[in-house]
């Protein structure tokens, strides 16, 4: 996928900078049983309708894609590359020639219609896109899709243009770099798909107007700073020099907030 630069028609087209995405598939008939509706809250209470998470609500409306649950080996078809509106990357929708089914999948990089793909628990060739366990890919391959069922969404390298690296392997676990460079110790019963996730240019694209933004449902920021005593810690503007806060008074520069947690 290209970048496309967009004439300075107007304000709003002056910086967009987006992908191209004619290369997509835009047609929908073979996978309506796949795609459904589901309501939205947007960061209020399902219970109360009181705003319990800021800087969310509107956008358009999105309809759900549904991923396979965890199965059997199979092997695959890719029929098309679809857009996702709820992931930054690209989805495939694959056609299973054991089970006559159609199923959608986080599309690899350099994925095109025709592909095949295989999913199994050992791996005889290592193909682009192929799914299974970790104990049958070397160490130093490049994967994304990290889980730990066979054909489940994973929990780690699913953003668009990210890849996770297999560093190391012992008897019963393994080492992987995550795209934030941290390593972590798994288990090899963990699954993962060989390659990197497609659509590697979405950190460049630039989106030029605030109501792109409004479009997908992130509302406005206010600081602090700017807000009433009653309202943040740090307003009235006479804060004397308070370290920053969240709006809840924990700090937010200068200590972890994320906890370790084991993940095999």
């Amino acid at each position: 996928m290209k970048l496309k630069k967009y004439k300075p028609t107007s304000p709003g087209l002056r910086h967009k900078l987006f992908i191209q995405k004619n290369l997509l598939s835009f047609n929908n008939n073979i996978v309506k049983s796949l795609v459904y509706g589901k309501k939205r809250s947007v960061g209020r209470s399902s219970q109360t309708g009181r705003i319990t998470v800021w800087h969310k609500g509107g956008g358009v409306k999105r309809k759900l894609r549904k991923f396979p649950n965890a199965s059997d080996k199979g092997a695959f078809i890719t029929v098309g590359v679809f857009y996702d509106p709820n992931r930054n990357a690209f989805i495939s929708l694959n056609f299973d020639i054991f089970k006559k089914s159609f199923e959608f999948s986080i599309t690899p990089f350099f994925t095109f219609a025709g592909n095949c793909s295989v999913s199994n628990n050992k791996l005889d060739e290592l193909n682009l896109g192929s799914r299974s366990s970790i104990s049958s890919i070397p160490a130093g391959a490049i994967v994304h899709n990290v889980g730990k069922n066979h054909k489940n969404i994973g929990l780690f390298g699913r953003s668009a243009g990210t890849f996770c690296q297999i560093i190391q392997k012992g008897l019963k676990t393994a080492k992987i770099k995550l795209p934030s460079n941290k390593v972590i110790e798994v288990s090899k019963d963990y699954f993962a798909t060989l390659g990197c996730v497609a659509n590697l240019e979405h950190s460049s694209s630039i989106k030029s107007k605030a109501g792109f933004s409004r479009l997908k449902g992130k509302r406005p920021t206010t600081r602090g700073i700017a807000m009433n005593p009653v309202d943040h810690p740090h307003g009235g503007r006479t804060n004397g020099g308070r370290p920053c806060v969240t709006p809840w008074g924990k700090p937010t520069k200068g200590k972890p907030t994320s906890k370790k947690q084991k993940r095999y």
